[in-house]
């Protein structure tokens, strides 16, 4: 079997930003993936080694469940399509409408429940403790298994493997949005696959600070509440892997406000034609409209070094939305 995810296209755009940065800056695109986004490497990976496994045990009638802020969904949706597996997807009522439409047309079975992605999986286990014996469960948590952090981590090793640099020597860092970790485990798994040495900066907003509330009290936490613009980082939660990820001493992290989700949104589209979701947008305004944040977290770059930012995607946007966020941004 083939992953259902596909290599995506590492292009630099040093030249290509407002202002003009420290060192080089590289986009790595996973908004190509043909789910939408970054997703689909852990989802794809997730669901191909589950169906290798349920196979391997004689299972035939093997069927996927997810609960999501939206993108998790639609990656599982596709894989699922792609293995030909049945797929039921639980959203929270914050959910795009878009996003629902993309999910039927995937053919997935879509069931809307809960304030926020929590109360949406705890409703996902309810419903699996109740199937028919005869069904081959695949939950497909989106950010809190081995799996999805190793499917996620050949975002980086595609980058050598694929020949789109010919060394990490010079990458100093990697800038990716944070929900519940599952992204930013996969970067830390991918540099100590390839023995680097990069940092990562993590990226939440104020709005969904649970990696930041995390680290200040040393322990997980749960947010009792969830409002955002940033819907696919609205985790009450971290992973305890991110938490011990964040302990080896090769992470930054950086809050910033939704507005600047929704600003580096604007930018991105209107300087290179992109449309993200603000979850990926507030990664990509460090490079933006925010280059304030690059500076103080990679000091003394020089002129040949590179910042690799992960343009993550996400489906839960379009033209319509986009305006909306104009006149948001505007007001």
């Amino acid at each position: 079997m083939d992953l259902p995810s596909i290599k995506t296209s590492f292009v630099e755009v040093t030249n290509k930003l407002p202002r003009k940065p420290p060192c080089k800056i590289y986009f790595k695109n996973e908004f190509e993936q043909p789910s939408g986004s970054f997703k689909l490497r852990g989802m794809g990976y997730l669901i191909y080694k589950s169906v290798e496994k349920a196979r391997a045990q004689g299972k035939s009638n093997i069927e996927v469940f997810c609960s999501s802020g939206g993108n998790a969904g639609l990656a599982a949706a596709y894989a699922s399509a792609y293995y030909n597996l049945k797929c039921t997807v639980v959203l929270p009522i914050v959910s795009k409408k878009n996003v629902i439409e993309k999910l039927e047309f995937m053919g997935a079975k879509v069931i809307i429940y809960g304030k926020h992605w929590g109360e949406a999986d705890n409703h996902l286990k309810e419903l699996i403790k109740n199937l028919d014996n005869s069904i081959y469960p695949v939950y497909a948590h989106p950010f809190d298994d081995e799996l999805i952090w190793q499917g996620h981590s050949q975002i980086l090793t595609e980058i050598i493997n694929e020949k789109q640099l010919d060394s990490f020597d010079d990458v100093k860092g990697v800038v990716c949005s944070v929900g519940g970790g599952g992204l930013y485990n996969g970067m830390i798994q991918g540099l100590n696959d390839l023995n680097s040495k990069a940092k990562v900066l993590a990226i939440e907003t104020l709005q969904t600070p649970t990696f930041h509330e995390t680290i200040k009290v040393g322990k997980i936490i749960h947010l009792e509440k969830i409002e955002t613009l940033s819907n696919s980082l609205g985790s009450p939660y971290m992973s305890k892997k991110s938490f011990e990820n964040y302990n080896l001493g090769n992470t930054k992290i950086e809050v910033l406000d939704d507005l600047d989700g929704v600003q580096g949104t604007l930018d991105l589209h209107d300087l290179f034609g992109y449309k993200v979701e603000p979850a990926c947008g507030v990664s990509v305004a460090t490079v933006l409209h925010r280059l304030d944040i690059i500076e103080k977290n990679f000091q003394d770059l020089k002129p040949d070094d590179i910042i690799i930012i992960l343009v993550c995607g996400g489906s839960g946007i379009n033209d319509e939305i986009i305006d909306f966020y104009r006149q948001l941004v505007a007001s």
